[in-house]
């Protein structure tokens, strides 16, 4: 994370706040301020944050550092998020190649993924200090772990890469889930209904097992992309990060349990969940913009942290949009948008606006063909992946810019009769879903403002946009611009 601080403030991204700052609630109240500014405000490095006992951390904090466009291709090393866009559906379309071979066949198909297998190492830059926890010692105190909303249930760690595994499969997890702190060494491990994680914990659990689990902090930025992006079940997001940076990543075994982190991650936090240990966790502030209750959760124990000597602590803070997260979902939506074009190539493109906090609003426009065809791409998304917890999907036509909120409500207001376009439907729901009569599950609605055909009973001729000819109006701008 310095590697990718130096980047931030060489390309004029970077503010350096050197005054002490508190890392309960002003660290968070001063980024709070500096991402709602147009574009996302720049990243924030605090050089002197304050624990709090009133000391000062040894670790910089790194917030807002995905929170633009620019900053988001920054992380991903490329100019613009959409150059790897085009490339990811073919690595979709195949598997980590286990050999040299199948990596030169894969190269010669043009998916360019030679990187994306993963290489174990013996040693690593994340254990260049080593902090066993035990009953008199230093743990989660150490860190400037941020309290973000007065009424937060306390501090919470809340970029972090929970690394998990399948005890019957073997195959790997890392999934992003906010960890409040009880003490220097346990967490809440807010691993919601429908997330791998929690699915691994109920396998663990069903076995009678402790389940090892460790959480990384910090490292190459694409492997924070990697843990938030929605990835079909079962692929996994180290492949993703070095098929991304065009890099493999290596991989060290833990201390205290058996999982593979990366090597460069700036704090390994170690540790395991107990089979059936369960806490009161909340409330928190939450991307929603309203804070999420107390509810129950596993606890995380902590074993073992490690860190690089020049580590930086990676923060964010999450609430009423437009946020940081905002750019993280919006490249997912961008980079993954190829692979929904694989199941509905009729499809043009998709927005997921600021508003509506990731999924509660989609917005897609499709090349129209047939009727009802509004109504097969909202019963499709809501059957894909975390797509299913889509709150409403709006359609329009494919001349309507997704990304223009107005040009959208528009042909909404225009465009529909509200009992023969709207589509209700039930499902699950996002847990942090306050609106909803009961915790994840509920209703879910679509609305159709495509052109309407003869076959979806309108029997009237379907009008015309007003516009004028591009030439002409090619020609008034030049004579407007002229008397400026």
């Amino acid at each position: 994370m310095r590697d990718f601080a130096e980047k931030l403030d060489a390309a004029g991204e970077l503010v350096t706040v050197s005054e002490p700052v508190k890392t309960e609630l002003e660290i968070a109240a001063l980024a709070d301020l500096e991402m709602k500014k147009p574009g996302g405000g720049r990243a924030l490095l605090f050089t002197k944050p304050v624990l709090p006992d009133g000391s000062v951390s040894a670790f910089p904090v790194l917030i807002n550092a995905f929170g633009s466009e620019r900053r988001m291709a920054l992380a991903l090393n490329v100019g613009k998020v959409n150059e790897v866009a085009g490339q990811l559906a073919g690595l979709l379309k195949a598997k980590p190649p286990q050999n040299f071979g199948e990596a030169w066949e894969l190269l010669k198909q043009g998916i360019g993924a030679l990187h994306a297998k993963p290489r174990t190492v013996s040693v690593g830059a994340c254990k260049d200090v080593i902090i066993k926890t035990d009953a008199d010692g230093d743990g989660l105190n150490l860190l400037p772990i941020l309290k973000c909303w007065p009424a937060d249930g306390g501090a919470f760690v809340t970029l972090p890469n929970v690394h998990t595994q399948d005890p019957d499969t073997g195959l790997r997890n890392i999934g992003m889930y906010r960890m409040q702190v009880f003490d220097r060494r346990t967490t809440g491990m807010h691993w919601q209904l429908h997330k791998v994680g929690a699915r691994h914990g109920q396998r663990y659990r069903e076995r009678g097992e402790r389940m090892p689990v460790s959480v990384c902090l910090g490292g190459d930025p694409a492997l924070t992309f990697s843990a938030t992006a929605p990835l079909p079940d079962g692929l996994d997001e180290i492949m993703l990060a070095g098929y991304l940076r065009k890099k493999s990543v290596p991989l060290v075994k833990c201390e205290t349990n058996e999982l593979l982190v990366p090597a460069d991650s700036d704090f390994v936090i170690e540790g395991y969940v107990a089979p059936g240990e369960l806490r009161d966790e909340g409330p928190f502030g939450d991307h929603t913009g309203f804070y999420t209750p107390v509810d129950r959760y596993p606890v995380f124990h902590v074993t073992c942290i490690t860190h690089r000597k020049d580590a930086v602590y990676p923060a964010t803070i999450v609430g009423k949009p437009p946020m940081e997260d905002f750019y993280l979902g919006d490249a997912s939506v961008r980079i993954f948008l190829p692979v929904i074009k694989m199941n509905f190539p009729e499809i043009v493109d998709i927005a997921l606006p600021a508003e509506g906090v990731f999924h509660n609003l989609v917005i897609v426009s499709v090349n129209k063909q047939y009727p009802y065809q509004a109504f097969k791409i909202m019963n499709g998304l809501w059957g894909m992946g975390q797509m299913m917890f889509a709150k409403i999907i709006v359609v329009v036509d494919a001349d309507v810019d997704v990304h223009n909120t107005g040009e959208v409500l528009f042909r909404v207001c225009a465009n529909i009769d509200p009992q023969r376009d709207t589509l209700f439907t039930k499902g699950p729901c996002d847990s942090l879903d306050h609106a909803q009569s009961l915790p994840n599950i509920g209703s879910h609605a679509g609305i159709d403002a495509t052109r309407k055909l003869a076959g979806e009973g309108y029997t009237r001729t379907w009008p015309e946009p007003c516009a004028h000819p591009a030439e002409l109006v090619g020609k008034m701008r030049q004579l407007l611009d002229s008397h400026r």
